[in-house]
């Protein structure tokens, strides 16, 4: 298989270690004067609505303090996760601060709100979610951007999934039983877990840019967001999925269904109505894809991400340490 565009564990572990045992200090240092540098930042009012976005957590939100002082650990005493990726994530902005701060911080795939404000890397939509409190983890496998040479209009008038099924991707399992086997000319299914129960349905992965030869890829929600959502936006291809419910750092919540990707059903009912109607009106098709190109651009900037990392964790702290 050609390599597949994916970004690379071992550069983002090299970095991570060698970051993890250089003195915090030196960053401790900077703080004050990157936080100056937010203030007088152009942008200053997208930085903090990004920040307020991510932490919403305010100086009267209800929860139990004696609970969290219990449970919470200083930065200097966080253990490393049991998913390293989100330890080196959360510590390259957390290095920033004061050591005997406290926290919480959670790894993996988290689709509830917890009863106690938790730094972690997704949470389900909606507007009471305030504990969840977002930061960019595990971004070596989520946060990822393509460059794509090909034409929207040059692409395959056809649907592509390639994914791992199980018990909490029933989405995915839905999709599979109504387009598996090629029962449709516009969708080309397959699952890439071996241990699925149903062999006929699987095959290799395919590679990001072997993807990028279909006119629209499917974005399916898996244990919480889908993996693929941010290079598929960023590609001269087209995200579709049902409706969101779960969120990260790219924001889901604010993504505007068929304007940013086309929307189907839950059941999948009508995605080839949808997708025959964008490829016959391929104007519309390319309006997406530039808005979604325009969403992912703010993105791009990673000074200004650090800026918006470190004021999210000053605000958590302000609140949650009193």
């Amino acid at each position: 298989m050609l390599h597949s565009g994916k970004n690379s564990k071992l550069k983002f572990y090299a970095r991570s270690y060698l970051r993890e045992y250089t003195p915090r200090i030196f960053a401790r240092r900077q703080l004050n004067r990157l936080l100056r540098e937010a203030e007088r930042s152009a942008d200053h009012d997208y930085i903090m609505q990004r920040a307020d976005y991510y932490c919403k957590l305010t100086a009267d939100s209800t929860y139990d303090h004696r609970k969290w002082d219990d449970e919470a650990v200083s930065l200097r005493n966080q253990p490393m996760t049991g998913q390293k990726s989100y330890y080196f994530d959360a510590m390259e902005y957390a290095r920033y601060f004061n050591g005997q701060l406290k926290w919480i911080l959670r790894h993996g795939d988290i689709t509830y709100v917890p009863e106690l404000p938790t730094i972690l890397k997704s949470r389900p939509i909606g507007d009471d979610n305030q504990n969840s409190v977002i930061l960019n983890l595990d971004k070596v496998r989520h946060f990822l951007f393509v460059n794509d040479q090909k034409a929207w209009r040059d692409k395959r008038n056809v649907a592509v999934f390639r994914g791992d099924l199980g018990i909490l991707k029933e989405n995915r399992n839905v999709f599979m039983r109504r387009f598996a086997d090629g029962q449709s000319p516009l969708v080309d299914a397959a699952s890439t877990n071996r241990w699925d129960e149903h062999p006929e349905w699987q095959q290799p992965k395919l590679t990001i840019g072997e993807h990028l030869d279909y006119k629209f890829i499917m974005s399916l929600e898996g244990n919480d967001v889908a993996s693929n959502l941010k290079w598929v936006m960023s590609s001269n291809s087209i995200a579709v999925t049902p409706r969101l419910t779960c969120e990260t750092w790219f924001m889901e919540g604010t993504l505007r269904p068929n304007y940013h990707y086309i929307e189907v059903k839950d059941d999948f009912s009508d995605l080839e109505e949808r997708l025959t109607y964008y490829i016959e009106h391929p104007a519309e098709a390319e309006a997406i894809i530039r808005h979604a190109h325009e969403y992912v651009d703010q993105f791009r900037n990673k000074q200004r991400e650090r800026l918006i990392s470190l004021l999210v964790l000053k605000k958590y702290f302000e609140i949650t340490n009193t």
